[in-house]
């Protein structure tokens, strides 16, 4: 899975053009849109929106082509939002954290947050048995985790990955 590079103070902003923003608003939509249908409806060419596309994923705009998948059809009935605080903010601990985090599958999201906590993650587990254990191998078994709090979601109301295009 790619993972997408978070905008840094003093880092510049892409420019992009109205046909950029209204390419990224198709393919935002369903990223299997025939590009001569995003030419059609952005009012250019199948050539130029071939172009188009493939500089904003060298400019890493676009950063990866997913599909996104029903949680319930794969048997993940738990998603749990899970606030954790480390025992200190030192670099190495807060690198490490996010490392571990990173490279685990059950962690579907995870941010590095502000607030008198350190990270807020989104994990999906089958069950609790399975939860349970994804929080004593990430959290209990952390001499880095002071301490964690778990807040099982009873439905998602709303979930998605697209980004408001002005």
């Amino acid at each position: 899975m790619a993972r997408s590079p978070s905008h840094r103070p003093g880092q510049r902003r892409a420019k992009l053009d109205p046909f950029d923003r209204a390419i990224l608003r198709v393919i935002q939509r369903d990223n299997k849109t025939p590009q001569r249908a995003i030419a059609e409806a952005v009012n250019l060419s199948a050539a130029a929106v071939q172009r188009r596309i493939a500089a904003m994923e060298a400019a890493g705009i676009i950063t990866a082509n997913t599909a996104v998948v029903d949680t319930a059809a794969l048997g993940l009935a738990i998603t749990a939002i899970v606030e954790v605080h480390l025992v200190d903010e030192r670099a190495a601990t807060v690198d490490a954290a996010k490392a571990l985090f990173r490279a685990d599958a059950d962690v579907q999201q995870c941010y590095y947050v502000t607030g008198g906590i350190s990270f807020v993650l989104v994990i999906l587990s089958t069950d609790m048995v399975a939860y349970e254990e994804t929080t004593r191998r990430l959290f209990a078994h952390n001499p880095a985790v002071a301490t964690f709090r778990s807040l099982i979601a009873l439905d998602r109301v709303k979930s998605g990955n697209s980004v408001p295009i002005a």
